[in-house]
């Protein structure tokens, strides 16, 4: 494993000095920013915020999609020791104005499209320089951002060293960047709907990003495809820094990943790693992959017999492996479990897929393997460089809420104490809020502590495992399991382009329809309840018309329908 250097920036200029001119940064089908070129970028833009009056320690949002520039800016923030503070894209105008006062941002990048979150905010008394992302120029408050912006001089030949490809910022060298020193405050897009404001340090991320090198090793030689929003720790510590300290290359697209996009896009690209959430998969298996094994009566009666479907899969898996560039070796799935007939799928094709497990507040990786060593439902061996326990544990089942400790747990929630305090044990250890068994080395997630219903007779009911089997029904697309009058109810959302193939929806009078969903749902609550435990059985079943609503790594927001 390479010896890595104590901040960012300092790995950053390591990868920049060696392979300079090999493709960093790039939008697909656009000229690519060479690893030099990346780093007089995000120098000139360092020299703009040192100009606006930003210093080390104070606070640079950037709310703005995926973009070569959102990495630029994010170095040039963390080069001066300034903090960078990611907003979430899909957060809303009053959550984005609470964050940047809350973390007391200086400044912010942001973009065309999503201004108008900000706008509001802007002008308004609040003293906060606004850049445009997409240019670097500076917005006049007076002014919308589609009119007179304020113009720049180009200054690179006086900020760069000509001597070298590193050059030396001047006036930044005052302080010292330390490892300890915060280089991002993430504000969590939780399911629970409290937003708060964690710190990571340099060596928090430069720890996980070790720990992370030694599940899945990374070289010049590995393209990527950013298809995860930037701000959320998961993308940005694997899918952005990890990648660009080991001279990977990394494209960007200008539309969202949909079907239409990404798979010419993966055809261009070939890339050799990806990282995604499992609605991506759940989405290809459910909409493309299962309904065409099951096309025909005659299918449907092949795929019901093990043996057979193990060959069915085999021989999908292997178009789908071409689909994606033939050339990928680690297809990393975290953010929430995948649903188990899904997994299933990607076991017996022998496609590369890797389970991972983390959070923000652990930069994020606590346990991960490598596609080799992948074993079924599990989400690996807790990291190297992690120490790990089980509390409070169960001595039935072995279950407990799983706490860990070492250099890449946060240091803590920005202006929250006692919220800090409470995460932790009196020993050091965080808590992690999710409950998990260990087999040989192996940890499996159970379900998040405080999604956990207590039966009437006392017995933990996790509904992230009955939604699970839930899902792996044809019909179902996504689930939510809950408690209601001391009871369980199921809300479902249907796979209604399926039940269109199958039963021929569009030529069903309504009242045929509600009765042929009536029967899905009820089919779908005998089915699960005869594999769950007694006091794991489900009262009622609801349809649910409309896709749950979720936070921007596709985890349903509980909350919204408790």
């Amino acid at each position: 494993m390479k010896i890595m250097k104590k901040t960012i920036i300092d790995n950053i200029n390591d990868a920049i000095e060696r392979f300079p001119n090999h493709d960093a940064l790039t939008w697909l089908d656009e000229s690519p920013l060479t690893y030099r070129e990346l780093g007089e970028k995000y120098q000139e833009v360092a020299n703009l915020l040192k100009e606006q009056g930003i210093r080390y320690g104070d606070k640079v949002a950037i709310l703005s999609e995926n973009s070569p520039n959102w990495g630029i800016s994010y170095l040039a923030i963390v080069s001066m020791g300034a903090i960078v503070v990611p907003i979430l894209t899909e957060f809303q105008e009053n959550e984005i104005h609470h964050i940047l006062r809350h973390a007391e941002a200086k400044a912010i990048f942001v973009s065309n499209k999503l201004f108008p979150k900000f706008e509001t905010l802007f002008g308004a008394g609040k003293e906060i320089i606004a850049i445009d992302i997409e240019d670097y120029h500076i917005i006049n408050p007076s002014s919308s951002l589609s009119k007179i912006k304020a113009m720049l001089l180009d200054r690179r030949d006086s900020m760069l060293d000509k001597t070298g490809i590193i050059g030396e910022i001047a006036g930044f060298k005052n302080k010292q960047i330390d490892e300890n020193h915060t280089a991002v405050i993430i504000y969590t897009s939780g399911t629970t709907g409290q937003s708060k404001g964690v710190m990571l340090t340099h060596k928090n991320l430069i720890t996980n990003i070790q720990a992370c090198y030694k599940v899945q090793p990374m070289d010049h030689k590995d393209r990527l495809i950013s298809i995860l929003p930037l701000p959320h720790t998961y993308e940005c510590t694997l899918g952005f820094l990890f990648p660009l300290m080991h001279n990977s290359t990394i494209t960007y697209l200008r539309r969202p990943p949909t079907a239409s996009v990404l798979l010419p896009a993966l055809t261009k690209v070939q890339p050799t790693i990806m990282l995604t959430v499992p609605l991506i998969m759940e989405k290809i298996f459910k909409n493309k992959i299962h309904p065409t094994l099951t096309s025909s009566t005659i299918m449907r009666f092949l795929y019901s017999i093990p043996t057979i479907r193990k060959v069915l899969h085999k021989v999908a898996g292997k178009k789908l492996y071409k689909s994606f560039g033939g050339h990928l070796k680690f297809y990393g799935i975290g953010g929430a479990k995948i649903a188990s007939d899904v997994e299933k799928f990607l076991q017996d094709s022998n496609f590369p897929y890797s389970i991972g497990y983390g959070l923000t507040e652990t930069s994020p990786l606590v346990a991960g393997a490598p596609p080799a060593t992948t074993r079924f439902r599990s989400t690996g061996p807790v990291v190297f460089n992690l120490q790990y326990k089980l509390i409070n544990t169960n001595p039935k089942t072995g279950e407990g809420e799983i706490v860990v400790k070492g250099d890449s747990v946060m240091k803590g929630y920005y202006k929250d104490e006692n919220a800090t305090k409470a995460v932790f044990t009196e020993d050091g250890y965080f808590k992690t809020g999710d409950l998990g068994q260990l087999k040989r080395g192996y940890l499996y997630i159970k379900g998040r502590l405080k999604n956990v219903i207590v039966g009437s007779s006392g017995e933990n009911i996790y509904p992230e495992e009955i939604e699970s089997i839930i899902n792996e029904n044809e019909f179902v697309v996504e689930s939510l399991v809950l408690e209601q009058d001391s009871k369980l109810l199921a809300k479902i959302h249907l796979n209604y382009d399926y039940i269109d193939q199958i039963h021929g929806a569009h030529s069903l009078s309504e009242a045929k329809l509600k009765r042929e969903i009536t029967k899905i749902l009820d089919t779908i609550k005998s089915d699960v309840n005869s594999k769950v435990s007694s006091f794991s059985k489900i009262s009622k079943v609801q349809e649910q018309i409309e896709p749950f609503e979720k936070t921007p790594t596709m985890k349903v927001k509980r909350y919204l329908y408790r």
